[in-house]
């Protein structure tokens, strides 16, 4: 993709979804932590439904705490690697009371300290809610950036910074949903659906599906 494709590419996405959001539910940036933590390997769907089961009885690290483990793996257990997530959401409670005054840190080191928080994970809450232009490689994201030409890489590690690199500076706060969302309903794993897609004239792909 040239540049003059990449910037008519995401101004396609603009238009079609001016503020675009994760699809985790949360009220808090804790929550959005906890709910990304989970979602490693598991749906948002699936995530969220477990989410409305934990967050009215606890929502803060102290109160996660306070479930102690099998109360929280209780609330969670829908949730794939349930017992080794929650192994680190409690871990990661205990951090940010005793470090952090029980708030989320702002900086990336500080939140690639914590158990079971990636450098994706970071990414996430560094965006979403931080506003951080940042770019959390998931597999959707991956396989646009390659497929498309947007940005290839062999690791999410390269497409992360060929996005950071490629992308217009006005769309990238946003980009990381506007990927994400393309990838999950649009460009999916097993057959694009090309003949339905906005942005199909821009991307390298070929040759191009043109029927479901």
């Amino acid at each position: 993709m040239t540049s003059h494709d990449i910037a008519q590419f995401f101004a396609t996405l603009h238009a079609a979804n001016p503020t675009p959001v994760t699809e985790l539910e949360y009220t808090s940036v804790f929550e959005l932590l906890a709910a990304v933590l989970l979602s490693a390997q598991a749906t948002d769907v699936g995530v969220n439904k477990a989410t409305r089961r934990l967050y009215p009885v606890a929502n803060t690290p102290q109160k996660i705490l306070a479930l102690g483990l099998e109360g929280l793996e209780s609330h969670i257990r829908t949730i794939g690697l349930y017992r080794t997530k929650a192994k680190n959401l409690l871990a990661t409670c205990r951090i940010l009371v005793e470090q952090h005054g029980g708030e989320v840190p702002r900086t990336r080191e500080a939140l690639q300290a914590l158990p079971g928080v990636g450098r994706k994970t970071a990414n996430v809450v560094l965006n979403v809610a931080f506003g951080e232009p940042t770019m959390a490689v998931d597999t959707h994201i991956f396989r646009v950036a390659n497929r498309t030409g947007l940005a290839p890489g062999k690791t999410p590690d390269k497409v992360e910074q060929g996005l950071l690199a490629r992308v217009p500076p006005r769309y990238l706060v946003d980009a990381h949903h506007w990927l994400i969302l393309h990838g999950r309903y649009v460009c999916q794993a097993r057959k694009p659906q090309c003949w339905r897609c906005g942005v199909a004239r821009w991307c390298d792909y070929q040759p191009k599906t043109l029927t479901p």
